[in-house]
């Protein structure tokens, strides 16, 4: 028992051994019309699948589907001459009804007037409808594989900043490849119906000759007898032919020339070309002038100029009349408006606006990329910063709290903390962000930037730049994402003070689900949740996340005995921490490359620890100088800028090289465990 499932995977083999075996086992009539009324309807299929395509990829079977219908095509030509040559001196229905229709209705019957057709038919094909898709198949392939490294950039871009998840990017990657390989599969199967139409001429000439000198040797018929027979079913047979190869090159080239929308080709083209009633009024007005000329069919062009000119104005009144939504929500608002206004009410505590922990103002053309009404796709996008900097870090981050200000300019935005701005930057909605890595391979037109989260060189191109800009090299970007690359940015650079009172409690409600006797005992018998917070900021100033809150805990718990200083409990918790602070500075490294101090500096910086002194100004600014010049240098060989100082000097060198220098991190000896072995890339102060 075959299932359904079962019988949709065979139906692939069986319609390509079925195509095979008509070049081989003879055909009677009835079953070649059967075929040839099969390859019509298969062409016919194809132009409405290609036709309601929206994008190329809905109809990624196409190259394979264009081999087969060819090989069905010429199938179906050996057949029919099989049949021709041998039964065609019966008379014109010998090769079936289906020829002989196309041999009388369409040419009727006249062989001159065949020919002809047919050979114009070919021309159409192979000359103009398949060399043009050829071409475009062939660029578009071209341009989809220059522009396949900015395509996966930006994927990694959306993936890194939380955007998207691994299982969107991997769908993502697929697509792109996908869009490669079916561009260079149409490149090389618009080769099969060019081999297909000059095929169709030479069997039409050798059909005609062969079946002339069959007719007068075997069934003595006189030439012009003979030709006329023979020309005509071959004519009709090449037609019969052709007809379907003509429709299906017309449909692989809306295929391929279609531009990728969330519109079929009938909503383009009504969309497009009847959009402005300016243009129809145009129009009318010459193909009206053209039938006032004398001798002109005056019927012919009067109609049509009338036509285009009633259909201007039926879309002019159109758009003339109030969307019912719009009529609603007007009506609606004046309602509101007249309603009796509520009695004075005393200044109270709600009058009293307390300060957002995080907030996005925009510019009243950013709007509809945070309206809920519009599908924004920046609130989207927020979410999933949210999401990616709880996985990350270890603590829910507060909610954004976007509002508009008509203040700022129109395409601007602004991003604060506890209501101080941290950042700032303009996007632009509906255009696209092309971002300069450093090797791009030639300029763009748009509005030149520079890139609000990391500083570089940038873009603001149009939509049609797009594709354009990703094979030059760039990374290419909506407005969403700029705008949610520079929150997420922002928001792990400043986690320590998103992490208040609040935040760490609902923190520790959360593992006292899974650890309820370690808070129990610990919390707030131990340490209060205000020196748990303090230590917790000094990690995340550190740039360590907060996930392992377990053993964090445990350390506090046994630690707080010997003392109660914020930073030597945290240089506690880093030291429990070790193996998980060099998993994120060297992620499966054995070998850490590492920079040392100088025994001499090593020296000072102890004397002014213990003396509670600071570093004398030449000496700090030619620290920070050679820090900065250290950490480039590991930079360009692909190397993370790592210091190992001893524990008591830790904290000051941290703090010292996190403002000028964050990259630079710093690490204690006893940080680092005994499974990993250390290498001496630079030392810092050698110089000093």
């Amino acid at each position: 028992m075959f299932s359904g499932a079962n019988l949709t995977r065979l139906a692939g083999p069986i319609l390509v051994l079925m195509v095979l075996t008509l070049f081989i086992l003879p055909l009677p009539a009835l079953l070649l019309d059967l075929f040839f009324t099969f390859n019509i309807a298969v062409a016919i299929i194809v132009l409405m699948v290609s036709i309601n395509t929206k994008q190329a990829l809905e109809f990624s079977a196409f190259p394979t589907v264009l081999l087969v219908t060819t090989l069905l095509r010429l199938a179906l030509n050996v057949a029919s001459s099989r049949v021709i040559l041998s039964q065609g001196h019966q008379g014109e229905a010998a090769a079936g009804k289906v020829i002989e229709a196309f041999g009388h209705f369409l040419i009727g019957g006249n062989l001159a007037i065949g020919i002809v057709v047919f050979i114009i038919l070919t021309i159409i094909n192979f000359v103009v409808i398949t060399k043009g898709a050829g071409r475009i198949a062939e660029v578009s392939a071209r341009f989809t594989l220059d522009a396949m490294p900015g395509k996966q950039m930006a994927i990694d871009a959306d993936l890194n900043a939380g955007l998207i998840g691994e299982d969107e990017a991997r769908k993502r990657r697929s697509n792109i490849a996908q869009e490669a390989d079916f561009f260079g599969s149409m490149d090389g199967a618009s080769k099969f119906v060019r081999g297909d139409a000059v095929a169709g001429i030479l069997i039409m000439v050798i059909n005609i000759g062969a079946g002339v000198i069959v007719g007068m040797l075997s069934h003595d018929m006189g030439f012009a007898e003979a030709g006329k027979t023979f020309a005509l079913l071959t004519i009709g047979d090449g037609l019969v032919a052709q007809i379907p190869a003509l429709i299906i090159s017309t449909a692989a080239g809306i295929v391929v020339s279609r531009v990728a929308t969330d519109e079929d080709l009938s909503q383009q083209l009504i969309g497009q070309l009847f959009a402005k009633p300016q243009t129809l009024y145009v129009t009318a007005a010459v193909i009206g002038m053209f039938g006032l000329i004398p001798n002109m069919p005056h019927i012919a062009f009067l109609l049509i100029a009338s036509g285009l000119a009633g259909l201007a104005y039926w879309l002019e009144q159109k758009a003339k009349q109030p969307d019912p939504a719009q009529q609603q929500a007007a009506q609606a608002a004046e309602a509101a408006k007249q309603a009796a206004e509520p009695p004075m009410q005393e200044v109270g505590w709600n009058d009293v606006s307390p300060v957002d922990p995080v907030g996005l103002e925009v510019g009243y053309r950013l709007i509809p990329l945070v309206d809920r009404n519009q599908d924004g796709e920046l609130l989207r996008r927020i979410r999933g910063i949210r999401k990616k900097i709880a996985q990350e870090m270890g603590f829910l981050v507060p909610p954004i709290h976007i509002r508009d200000n008509l203040e700022l300019k129109p395409n601007a935005y602004r991003i604060q903390l506890k209501g101080v701005d941290i950042g700032m930057g303009e996007a632009y909605s509906g255009q696209f962000l092309a971002i300069n890595p450093g090797r791009v391979l030639g300029p763009l037109p748009g509005t030149q930037t520079t890139d609000p989260t990391f500083g570089l060189p940038a873009i603001w191109v149009d939509g049609n730049l797009r594709d354009q800009a990703q094979a030059l090299g760039y990374t290419v970007v909506d407005a969403s994402t700029v705008v949610a690359t520079h929150i997420s940015n922002l928001l792990q650079t400043h986690a320590s003070e998103l992490l208040g009172r609040e935040e760490v409690q609902q923190l520790l409600d959360h593992i006292g689900k899974d650890y309820p006797k370690l808070i129990e005992e610990v919390v707030p018998k131990v340490i209060s949740i205000g020196l748990l917070q303090k230590v917790l900021h000094n990690l995340l100033d550190e740039g360590l996340h907060i996930r392992d809150m377990r053993t964090i805990l445990e350390t506090l718990a046994d630690s707080i005995s010997r003392t109660g200083d914020p930073d030597e409990l945290t240089s506690a918790v880093r030291t429990a921490l070790g193996r998980a602070i060099m998993h994120q500075l060297f992620p499966g490294e054995t070998e850490l490359q590492v920079v040392a101090l100088d025994p001499s500096l090593e020296n000072i910086l102890m004397q002014a620890t213990q003396g509670r002194g600071g570093l004398e100004p030449g000496l700090a600014e030619s620290l920070l100088k050679q820090a900065g010049e250290i950490s480039e240098s590991l930079e360009q060989q692909g190397l993370n800028s790592v210091l190992i100082t001893p524990a008591g000097l830790r904290p000051l060198l941290s703090r010292f090289l996190r403002r000028a220098v964050p990259q630079f991190k710093v690490v204690a000896h006893s940080e680092i465990p005994d499974t990993k072995t250390i290498r001496i890339v630079a030392v810092l102060g050698g110089r000093a």
